[in-house]
């Protein structure tokens, strides 16, 4: 706390200090600056005071990627637990925090899931997809909805804007992909202007996969026998389609409206073993939400936003096999969200703004389980925030208040909480002709259980309390123009220190068959994440690209040093799925004729479970892809081919145990753009 009390002093002695030097600015300026962007090279990067990292529209096309969980892959501090193929579940964890710790956004509005508390980013293609930002702690945006303050990492979707050109009023972009395994996946996306304050967008996708990749099984003792299997029970097809409403009706209101539908039908194939690869489960996915946001800024001083959203999701899992007394397994579950956020932003001078913004959110959950107990989550968050920024110096601190409640249909109900979360975080810029700044910040925050953890059958437990993570970052960033054949140099490096308590953990608790939810890890977590990028332009019309980052971690659980306890067998062991190493590079040469790319990730070894013993590891991998894609023109329609290499090498690899990944496979997309 005592991080907060000095970063809101200092915010009001900022605010004296440029009370006092303030001169009349009759020009019509509405914000402070967020984003700078020089040319084609964007610096919010390194301006930022906490760690942000950015992918475009153009670079993730360059990234050998269909889905934003690959996209993911390539961030630092992430870890993408991936289940392989196109239709595994795919979940992302900031700095070893875990998955509930992330914060998934849409255009500005969260996506949420109270069953499990996490996101599958699998879900989400790239086909409509302008920008990918991922910043740890907080985003330094302080004009921003409650509940972006409420994790200790936020990964935000945003998607494209209807931008016309050249008198145009309308646009239409459509593709197909086709690949190994059965790919096909065609998505259209329209753009039509309804006069001069109007726009309304359409796109769709669908998607279909057989998934039956080939992977190589090794069994015996210490794998010293192999045999070449095909994954089964893969198949997956998804349907998405989105509709969007925007009305800019002037510099100062905006208004949009959109609508989203996603449907997926997919085998969950079993893990792979010697004596028994079959698998029948099978899982079907609904979701629909209508989200809606406005922004108006009444004066120079004072701007209003608000945000509402209603969501639907519908889940249905069988397993024909099931050996019980039915003769098989079959559930469905329901869940509802009602949301509303509304937020002010108040800049008191040039240079000093504070915002207050308030969500409300209630969450149902249902199911056809026996007595289930069908919980409700009333939630209120309320964050106070203020924002100090001039030549030299970035300084913005926040706290959050967050108010539970919850109630059930059948059983006792966990109850509510109440607490309040402080952040702070400050960056300078110590010479004045060098872009090198100095960035600090201080967050802690916490996650609810989920509803599986407070009331799924013998595993739920009502009494868990919130996981807490404290969260402390220092880091240096860098950038610099050298010359015209060298317009652009990065580099950022972050060292920082996490620590998980009353980390919710699943432990037998009546005998080995039963297990339940207690608040019993801890986790300590200390890292260096670096980051790196060059332009080269050694002519006018060619452009090379050079990219990568490099993560070290130590995720050791600290729980208890007993070695007569459970707990004990993992004391400072490195915490499951978790590398010590890890990173990804990426180079793109852009020529007048085509544009070639390649994009790599390395990960070092892991351990699938707690105990850091041999049984339990997996070794480390290298996954390398290339492409190709050529432009043509004609008449007044852009023509685009790509063709892309993945998994080059042909590297048999797990991320997830007993999970394999694909092996070499190829992609070939033709789009048109009108």
């Amino acid at each position: 706390m005592k991080y907060i009390v000095c970063s809101w002093m200092m915010l009001i002695g900022c605010a004296v200090q440029c009370y006092g030097s303030q001169e009349i600015d009759t020009t019509k300026v509405y914000s402070i600056p967020e984003v700078v962007v020089s040319d084609r090279y964007q610096t919010r990067e390194v301006r930022s005071a906490v760690p942000l990292q950015i992918f475009s529209h153009e670079e993730l096309k360059n990234l050998n990627v269909m889905q934003v969980s690959d996209a993911v892959k390539h961030f630092s501090g992430v870890t993408v637990k991936d289940y392989g193929g196109i239709g595994g579940l795919k979940t992302v964890s900031i700095r070893s925090l875990g998955a509930q710790h992330t914060v998934v956004g849409y255009d500005g509005i969260a996506v949420t899931d109270c069953q499990t508390g996490q996101v599958d980013i699998g879900r989400f293609s790239l086909e409509n997809v302008d920008r990918l930002m991922l910043s740890n702690g907080q985003s330094d945006q302080i004009f921003q909805p409650a509940r972006f303050f409420a994790s200790a990492g936020i990964l935000n979707i945003q998607t494209l804007t209807p931008v016309f050109q050249n008198n145009k009023s309308v646009n239409l972009n459509a593709s197909v992909k086709s690949g190994s395994w059965g790919l096909v996946n065609p998505s259209v996306l329209y753009e039509q202007k309804l006069g001069e304050k109007w726009a309304l967008t359409a796109n769709a996708e669908w998607m279909s996969s057989d998934g039956h990749y080939p992977y190589t099984l090794y069994y015996g003792e210490e794998g010293d026998q192999s045999s070449r299997e095909k994954r089964k029970n893969t198949e997956v097809q998804t349907f998405r389609a989105e509709a969007g409403l925007f009305g800019n009706f002037s510099d100062t209101e905006q208004w949009k409206l959109k609508a989203y539908y996603y449907q997926s039908s997919r085998g969950l194939p079993n893990a792979t073993t010697l004596y028994y690869d079959f698998s029948s489960q099978h899982l079907w996915d609904k979701n629909i939400f209508i989200q809606s946001q406005y922004k108006k800024e009444f004066s120079r001083k004072w701007v209003f936003q608000a945000s509402g959203k209603w969501n639907w999701t519908y889940q249905h899992y069988l397993d024909p096999d099931y050996k019980g007394t039915t003769g098989q397994s079959e559930n469905s579950y329901f869940q509802q969200e009602y949301y509303l956020s509304t937020a002010v932003l108040f800049r008191a001078l040039d240079c000093l703004s504070f915002s207050l913004s308030t969500d409300g959110i209630v969450n149902r959950m249902n199911c056809d389980l026996k007595d289930f107990a069908k919980p409700v989550r009333y939630s209120w968050l309320t964050a106070l925030a203020g924002k100090y920024v001039n030549d030299w110096m970035t300084l913005s601190a926040s706290v959050l208040s967050t108010v539970i409640y919850e109630d059930v249909a059948k059983g006792n109900s966990a109850g509510g909480h109440r607490k309040l979360s402080p952040y702070a975080s400050v960056s300078f810029k110590p010479f004045a002709s060098e872009e090198l700044r100095i960035r600090f910040f201080y967050k802690d925050i916490f996650r609810l259980p989920s509803f599986n953890d407070l009331y799924y059958g013998q595993t739920g437990n009502i009494r868990l309390r919130p996981e807490n993570a404290s969260q402390l970052n220092v880091g240096l960033t860098y950038s610099k123009r050298i010359s015209d054949w060298l317009p652009y140099v990065s580099a950022t490096v972050d060292a920082y220190s996490n620590r998980i308590t009353d980390k919710i953990v699943a432990i037998p608790t009546k005998n080995l068959f039963i297990w339940s939810m207690v608040n019993l890890g801890k986790v300590d977590i200390k890292g260096i994440d670096f980051t790196a990028s060059v332009s080269v332009q050694p002519a006018e019309k060619y452009v090379l690209s050079l990219s990568g980052n490099y993560t070290y971690q130590r995720a050791l659980d600290v729980t208890n040093s007993d070695p007569s306890t459970l707990e004990g067998k993992t004391y400072k062991h490195q915490i499951a799925y978790t590398p010590r190493v890890s990173g990804s590079g990426q180079a793109v040469l852009e020529t007048p004729w085509v544009d070639l790319s390649y994009s790599m990730l390395f990960s070092g070894k892991r351990y699938a479970l707690g105990q850091n013993i041999a049984k339990n590891r997996l070794d480390g991998y290298t996954d390398h892809s290339v492409s190709v894609r050529r432009g043509f023109r004609w008449k007044k329609t852009n023509l685009s081919l790509a063709l892309e290499m993945l998994n080059l090498a042909d590297k048999n690899y797990e991320i997830v145990k007993n999970f394999p990944m694909p092996g070499r496979s190829f992609r070939i997309t033709v789009g048109m753009k009108y």
